[in-house]
């Protein structure tokens, strides 16, 4: 297992084509990277525990946990140059003697067909508050009207379906068009547009009359409002927003040039999503502090607590509407991730195009998607384990099959794969190779593992 022999010959082609720049590269694992997570869900936890201390502790995590664990899975990625299950099953067999490994690889593709099940039904919900931004639906409403309209929307599933069905038609075309004319294509465009949008979005920010209240909640340490499980959260978030673990970055490595450098490459992208993530912060807590709301609403930040901010504002349905075209190219741009380890997959597994492999998962993730359309009208009161099919689909996904996968990944890339091979890959035995080294063998795993147990109610650090 400790096996220090050189590898297997790194110079094999990828079956899909290659990133054609470092810069395609970046932008699509940014763009990965950068969804919901970044700008929906890091908000409103640094809200729920305490702001300022919570983004100095996230920050920490990305640099010893996120970064190294997605250094880990692009190395891996770039050496197989396969999908994530016949990756993992070549260098299983190479290095460890087993091909075994490729049940790591198989879990994280089918974690990202699931996430993208109710991924791409809360994108839905992005996409139609889009058009309900426009109509100036949210101008001056109340707080009951404006959980009216969303209640309204969730409830009625055809609805939610139309909407759905659009979204995932979209992103299955951009896979279909392969690595160039889809994945890359998408990403130049979607990824410099988000962050023009956010920070045309901050200028308006800045004017809202409580710019200076929301820097300081977000950047004025509070280590009183910080407990183990904020920490545990910060972890987690750490983890989860790099879109790390569920084959994505993987399958992006495979594609990724031999001469481009992971460590710099893979700087550049922790900067550019941990900068997406404060800056969304910045956005949105002046508003929320202007209109005297509450930072630590919780999901509802986003899809009311906003609306009812934007409606009270001037301007508030240009920028209300900007906000929410914003969360949509966020949201494709990391549906395009989940979908592509997959179609990758079922190209080599069955030597099916890569339109028809598109259409196939597509349609699956589709029809696994009426799961989470239902779990707020139809179905909402069929609960078990979790709660809703949502709630438990979320669950699995985010609190097991994500920490564990990362966790195997992590484990083979810092223990299984002989040095020689990542040494070869992160470019030599230099400090930033041994940093790495370091981090994944025994930084990044161990602090996984907390997240991990305690995320399944092993461990429980929160002392209630």
């Amino acid at each position: 297992m400790l096996n220090e022999e050189a590898g297997a010959s790194s110079q094999r082609k990828s079956l899909h084509g290659n990133w054609t720049s470092r810069l395609a590269f970046i932008l699509a694992v940014t763009g990965s990277a950068v969804g919901l997570g970044n700008i929906w869900k890091f908000p409103y936890i640094a809200g729920q525990n305490g702001g300022g201390a919570f983004v100095i502790v996230y920050l920490f995590c990305v640099v010893l946990i996120g970064m190294p664990v997605m250094m880990s899975e692009i190395l891996i990625g770039r050496r197989g140059r396969r999908n994530p299950i016949a990756t993992m099953k070549l260098l299983g067999e190479e290095e460890g003697g087993s091909g075994h490994w490729q049940l790591v690889g198989g879990m994280g593709v089918l974690a990202g067909v699931l996430i993208l099940s109710y991924y791409g039904v809360i994108a839905a919900w992005v996409v139609a508050y889009v058009q309900k931004s426009f109509s100036g639906v949210f101008a001056g409403a109340s707080a009951g009207e404006v959980q009216a309209i969303f209640d309204s929307f969730t409830g009625d599933w055809i609805a939610v379906t139309g909407v759905f069905t659009l979204f995932m038609a979209t992103t299955v075309w951009v896979v279909a068009r392969g690595v160039e004319r889809g994945l890359e294509a998408a990403v130049r465009f979607m990824v410099p547009a988000l962050l023009l949008l956010l920070l045309a979005l901050l200028g308006y920010s800045i004017n809202s009359g409580s710019f200076g209240a929301g820097v300081a909640f977000m950047f004025t340490p509070d280590f009183s409002a910080l407990t183990w499980n904020s920490i545990l959260v910060a972890m987690g978030q750490a983890f989860f927003t790099l879109s790390i673990g569920m084959g994505a970055v993987m399958a992006y490595g495979a594609y990724l040039p031999q001469e481009t450098s992971i460590t710099s490459a893979t700087s550049a992208v922790v900067v550019a999503d941990t900068g997406i993530a404060i800056l969304a912060g910045m956005v949105i807590f002046p508003l929320v502090f202007a209109n005297g709301l509450d930072p630590a609403s919780g999901p509802g930040l986003v899809f009311v607590t906003l609306p009812l901010a934007f409606g009270q504002m001037t301007g508030g349905v240009v920028f209300s509407s900007i906000f929410f075209v914003l969360l949509a190219f966020a949201a494709w741009t990391s549906a395009i991730a989940l979908m592509e380890p997959a179609v990758a997959w079922v190209v080599e597994k069955f030597h099916e195009s890569r339109a028809r492999a598109a259409i196939l998962v597509g349609g699956i993730t589709w029809i696994l998607g009426f799961g989470t359309v239902f779990s707020f009208n139809l179905l909402a009161d069929v609960k078990f384990l979790s709660g809703t099919i949502f709630s438990n689909v979320d669950y699995i996904t985010s609190n097991i099959m994500l920490p564990l996968g990362g966790l195997l990944i992590t484990v083979f890339a810092g223990w299984v794969m002989c040095r020689n091979s990542t040494a070869e890959e992160l470019g030599g035995a230099g400090a930033s190779y041994r940093a790495w080294r370091l981090l994944a063998r025994f930084i990044a795993p161990i602090a996984i593992l907390f997240v991990f147990l305690s995320a399944i109610g092993v461990i429980d650090l929160t002392g209630k």
